[in-house]
């Protein structure tokens, strides 16, 4: 692991290799993978085979709702679902206490029929009374959970596993696809972002539709990670963190304030619910033994949203919802952890 992160772009590889039915291949994709995940924690993936008429379809369907009243989206807000999953209004979803996000979303999770598997993040989703929302934006999910399981396997390789070590554990993940929609800002001075955090889950892939993003350097400078048309953005979260037993690191990333209207679709990849999640690997270099600790996937989800977002969090104060067992703060890996 490098000592100090000082990048300074974000890299971009094509992973067509990863469809191929020799190992090899797939290991040669893998190890540039490894790399990118060790130094930046963000890369850009080319040859995705998630077709353009899926994304076109993905953002129309976006732009329609969000472009309806605010009074006929509050109808599906998110606190009345049973997974977590609805619209999100502006102020809803905050970082840091005080501070407001200028956007709003929609909210997709696992949409589970089985209730057998529901948890507190896993039920039935809730969605809008529009059927072609529903077909094109589940179409979507179900595209972006299979390259998600692909991207599971390279990772395995990147660590030297074998290639299987995750599929046992990715039978109902509660993986999230959010619609985020930042409305047109005029008062934005397109340089200062809010909202620095790291995904809390293994990686996401996030398909946006402008500039904005900013990805945060070991030295403490943000990077821009502009919009570079047919492609998707990986990033490593919390999870892979602690399976990659510190050689992949969570990398803190905001959106900076831009005048321009604009949209994003991150889709939030982790394994099963009740998952352990446990280094695999011994410590990597410069990493104190125990200084990672095992989690329950499904748990840590749940904690770090229940501190996100507000209707949770009156719920947790008013104690009628219970913060999980060995929660831990929402700045507890990555760049962050090291300025506590």
């Amino acid at each position: 692991m490098s000592e100090c992160r000082a990048f300074s772009s974000i890299p971009v590889i094509d992973i067509s290799g990863l469809y191929s039915d020799n190992l090899k291949t797939r290991q040669r994709v893998a190890d540039k993978i490894a790399v990118a995940a060790q130094d930046v924690g963000f890369f850009y993936i080319r040859e995705h085979q998630i077709s353009q008429q899926l994304i076109d379809n993905l953002i129309e369907q976006a732009q329609g709702f969000f472009a309806q009243p605010l009074s006929e989206k509050m109808r599906w807000h998110i606190a009345q679902s049973e997974n977590h999953s609805g619209y999100v209004p502006e102020g809803e979803e905050q970082f840091e206490e005080g501070k407001i996000d200028h956007k709003e979303a929609y909210d997709i999770n696992y949409d589970l029929t089985d209730l057998s598997f529901q948890r507190p993040m896993l039920g039935p989703t809730q969605w809008p009374d529009n059927a072609d929302f529903k077909f094109h934006i589940k179409n979507y999910y179900q595209a972006a959970r299979e390259l998600s399981n692909r991207l599971f396997s390279a990772f395995a390789l990147a660590l030297g596993l074998e290639e299987n070590t995750f599929v046992a554990n990715l039978k109902h993940p509660p993986n999230q696809l959010r619609l985020i929609h930042y409305p047109y800002d005029p008062s934005a001075q397109d340089k200062e972002g809010i909202g620095a955090h790291t995904d809390y889950e293994c990686f996401t892939l996030l398909l946006p539709t402008t500039d904005g993003l900013e990805v945060m350097n070991d030295q403490g400078e943000w990077i821009d990670a502009p919009f570079i048309p047919g492609t998707i953005v990986v990033n490593i979260g919390d999870m892979l963190e602690i399976l990659s037993h510190g050689r992949f690191l969570a990398t803190s990333h905001r959106v900076r304030k831009v005048k321009q209207e604009r949209y994003s679709f991150p889709m939030f990849c982790s394994l099963d619910y009740d998952t352990l999640v446990a280094p695999l690997l011994p410590p990597a270099e410069g990493v104190q033994p125990g200084q990672y600790q095992a989690l329950k996937c499904g748990d840590h989800l749940y904690a770090q949203t229940i501190q996100t977002f507000n209707y949770l969090k009156k719920q947790w104060r008013s104690g009628t919802l219970t913060m999980p067992d060995a929660a831990r703060s929402t700045a507890s890996f990555g760049q962050l952890a090291k300025t506590l």
